[in-house]
């Protein structure tokens, strides 16, 4: 599988994991359970925006999307792999507590090795569908474990989703089973490794390492960077901060290719 270029990292390491003090947590709009989809023809209207989630079937998905949330059950969470088999939208009320066209979507699992042929082949075609077609997808997280990160299948999706010029984040979970050393250092590799092409960042739903910062994320993909304004902070939430502030220059080119397949 081919690497990038590496290329400039984009914030001191040092500010990479950083108690965020409660006053100046980012507080994220209110998520709803909007719909399912097993096909395409069952997906709300492709008006608005919309950010999906993407990731292998036990990077830790459904409780990343949870705390970003801030619903405990928001999205199933499981310790069978495989279990997101449908398509799930989420609607964001922005708007005077309102529901509104802006949704987060959870994408099926993917490289779930025990799952019928019939069933990948449904998942691959299904995602692959969304993802070419989808006017109001706005932007990815690519969800994988901090300790395995950047599997082949990763890979896949990164430069699939990146041939279709989408804003790509890569979001590092499981970060509290790392020490501190051990997970700036795969960060940084990672960083190296994608050169551009995507942003990355550690993220433990358990301690909530990372929880402002994919929160931040989210709402720029979505252009709601109303909801992203902070009071100002203090000591280390200002160097934390300042080093977000910079973190998400143009993302570099992955592939030409406009019908790449993922491979599940």
């Amino acid at each position: 599988m081919p690497r990038f270029t590496a290329g400039p990292l984009n914030y001191p390491l040092s500010a990479i994991r950083y108690p965020l003090h409660h006053s100046v947590m980012l507080q994220f709009p209110e998520a709803r359970f909007l719909t399912s989809a097993w096909r395409m023809d069952q997906c709300p209207p492709d008006e608005g925006a919309e950010v999906a989630f993407a990731g292998r079937s036990n990077a830790g998905k459904s409780s990343a999307l949870n705390a970003i949330t801030g619903r405990k059950d928001l999205a199933r969470t499981s310790k069978t792999p495989g279990r997101t088999q449908l398509i799930n939208f989420f609607t964001l009320a922005v708007d005077a507590g309102s529901a509104s066209d802006v949704r987060l979507v959870d994408l099926p699992g993917y490289g779930y090795a025990k799952a019928p042929q019939s069933m990948k082949r449904h998942w691959r075609e299904l995602m692959s569908r969304y993802i070419e077609t989808r006017r109001s997808l706005r932007g990815l997280f690519i969800v994988m474990d901090a300790r395995r990160p950047l599997t082949d299948f990763d890979w896949q999706m990164l430069e699939w989703v990146r041939a279709h010029e989408l804003a790509v984040h890569l979001l590092l979970t499981k970060a509290d089973k790392l020490s501190r050393g051990a997970g700036a250092g795969v960060l940084q590799q990672t960083r190296v490794q994608v050169a551009g092409a995507a942003t990355a960042q550690l993220f433990s739903s358990v301690d909530k390492t990372g929880l402002h910062e994919a929160r931040r994320e989210v709402l720029r993909m979505l252009n709601l960077t109303q909801h992203a304004q902070l009071p100002s902070p203090t000591g280390a939430d200002s160097a934390a901060a300042a080093s977000q502030a910079g973190d998400h220059g143009p993302p570099g080119a992955v592939g030409a290719r406009k019908k790449r397949r993922l491979y599940t």
